[in-house]
């Protein structure tokens, strides 16, 4: 257990931890938070539920962190059992009650009252069960969670998580990690929501499913004091915005909607949400160089690797005030993208990239065996481009493994859809467990047509929709062969500096070219981009992600110490050259 801590970690409070509404895009008054002291055991795989626990953990901080009051690590072959009691109020009577994870990693059981509730396979996204018929209501009731997760010794997505850390691996996340809730519904209620805005037809398309049949849906849309719309919908209705406020970093405009379930006129259920009029698509500039376009115009992204990770709560911050911060220090140093790299956060991170005004590229976490140095680094520095449909070159042989990516990606899609900040996803990066990227971005594309997706971020680009992407770290960054798809650097720079006192293992410390003072890495930096990466923004440069925005345990790249508390490099060199980061 390091230890190395955040401000937000050295203050929380173990008994509230993370207590905000958890999915702010979909809100409801009727809810319980259900962070906290819970009972925990470890115990081999094969064995039942425990008679005695090992101790006390602190939901939703996986084991392996320090906050969550454990620090060891969960190995395969071993389960990881959670207790705790709960009991429901006024609110819950005569509703049914469901029962939210935010994410568990990576395959979970669930019991209440001893009696099974569910069971749930992928370690990013939400999901729940109708817990109605196994409560107590008003009782005392018993919540039993078992998780496996086999980390790298599996073939699930799991990102950069491994049994044993060093260079750019980190330490695995078992087990709870986000928000536990319970929520209070009528039999009749409203069970899915998708908001897809058009800037072109002036409207908001809203796709919406309710639990049972006879159900009346009506919706209200707002600007600020002014309705925009009030009336009855359907499933799904395509509603008109006139003269709509769009959004963007500059001004992240967004619209409140409520939506409320009638039977008869009894209401049965009534849900916030909102949505942000924009558009993210390709297309070309008026000297026809294919460019990524925001709201039909030419627009560059100054972005930032983004790796979600802390010194503490590894996947997951100490408080929601931390997450705002990354992106507000993000925000103003100059950037108005973070790409999200092979993690899905939490909902609220999402929520505030949306508030704020920071557009988000999502990558999918990366599963499969790790293709070697030699295809992962060596190959494509060679210009020798791989086929990724020879699934054995990919160590993708296993199909299970495969089927299992495409639901969870799927999954992300569906939980993501409706964000506002979500500019592209990234389905592959640098190879690692790449398979078949023509055709799932197809079917990405299908699923989701308005965004655009980056197919293979880095090496093996199959030619596909829609970017021609490339990573750059040692060799000089240079205008690639000409391409119908718009050119961005999806990666580059990670130049990197050590501060004592504020680093996960000096030892250890890993970086592609190290930096001993703020003033050298400044030059460092500002040369990069007067030399190779502004001039390329004439010959078609699109976007620019730049590696990274905080340390990240054995890493030492990022602008930010791994605690939050130093910045590397002179914040008005950044602004300056972030300005100059712009196309007409």
């Amino acid at each position: 257990m390091t230890s190395l801590s955040t401000r937000w970690g050295k203050q929380f409070n173990p008994d509230s931890p993370l207590s905000e509404y958890p999915r702010p895009q979909f809100r409801r008054p009727q809810w319980l938070c259900l962070n906290g002291r819970y009972d925990y055991a470890v115990l081999p795989a094969h064995e039942s539920a425990p008679g005695r626990f090992d101790g006390e953990i602190i939901v939703p901080y996986c084991i392996e962190s320090s906050l969550s009051g454990v620090g060891r690590p969960l190995l395969p072959g071993q389960a990881l059992w959670y207790r705790r009691k709960f009991t429901t109020g006024a609110a819950f009577e005569g509703k049914r009650t469901l029962l939210h994870f935010g994410a568990v990693d990576w395959k979970c059981e669930v019991f209440v009252n001893g009696r099974t509730a569910g069971e749930h396979r992928g370690g990013y996204c939400p999901f729940y069960f109708d817990i109605t018929g196994l409560i107590k209501p008003g009782g005392e009731n018993e919540l039993l969670v078992r998780a496996e997760d086999s980390t790298d010794a599996g073939c699930q997505p799991r990102g950069k998580q491994v049994l044993k850390t060093h260079g750019f691996w980190y330490t695995a996340t078992s087990g709870i990690w986000q928000t536990v809730w319970l929520e209070a519904v009528d039999e009749c209620h409203l069970a899915r929501l998708r908001l897809t805005p058009d800037i072109d037809r002036q409207t908001v398309d809203v796709t919406a499913e309710t639990s049972t049949e006879g159900c009346r849906l009506f919706a209200k849309v707002s600007d600020g004091d002014h309705t925009v719309f009030s009336g009855e919908i359907g499933s799904h209705a395509s509603i008109s915005i006139p003269s709509p406020k769009y959004w963007s970093p500059e001004a992240p405009f967004l619209y409140d909607v409520v939506l409320e379930v009638k039977v008869g006129e009894r209401v049965t259920d009534w849900v916030e949400s909102y949505f942000g009029m924009r558009k993210f698509s390709v297309g070309r500039d008026g000297r026809g160089i294919p460019r990524l376009m925001l709201n039909n115009q030419p627009y560059f992204f100054k972005g930032l690797l983004d790796q979600g990770y802390w010194p503490d709560g590894l996947l997951t911050p100490a408080c929601d005030e931390a997450m705002l911060y990354d992106i507000q220090t993000a925000k103003s140093l100059g950037f108005n993208m973070l790409r999200k790299h092979i993690k899905v956060e939490p909902l609220r991170w999402y929520y505030h990239c949306d508030k704020t005004g920071m557009i988000v590229w999502q990558d999918m976490p990366s599963g499969g065996p790790y293709i070697g140095n030699l295809k992962a680094g060596v190959l494509p520095l060679l210009g020798i481009r791989l086929k990724d449909t020879d699934h054995k070159r990919f160590g993708r042989e296993d199909e299970r493994g495969r089927e299992n990516f495409e639901q969870e990606l799927f999954e992300m899609l569906e939980t993501l859809g409706s964000s506002v900040c979500v500019g592209c996803w990234v389905p592959f990066n640098e190879g690692w467990g790449q398979f078949d990227a023509l055709r799932i971005a197809g079917a990405m594309k299908e699923y989701d047509p308005g965004r655009p997706v980056d197919h293979a971020s880095g090496w093996y680009d199959q030619g596909g929709p829609d970017l021609k992407s490339i990573h750059r770290y040692i060799l000089p960054v240079k205008k690639p062969r000409p391409d119908a798809r718009p050119f961005v650097l999806s990666e580059y720079g990670g130049y990197s500096m050590k501060v004592n006192g504020h680093i996960w293992n000096w030892q250890k410390a890993f970086g592609y070219r190290m930096f001993k003072t703020q003033a050298a890495l400044t030059q460092a930096y500002r040369k990069l981009h007067d030399k190779q990466i502004i001039p390329l923004l004439d010959e078609g440069l699109s976007a620019a992600v730049y590696t990274q925005l905080s340390d990240v345990e054995n890493e030492v790249n990022g602008l930010l110490t791994y605690d939050r508390e130093i910045l590397k490099i002179d914040a008005d060199t950044v602004r300056d050259i972030n300005v100059r980061l712009t196309i007409d």
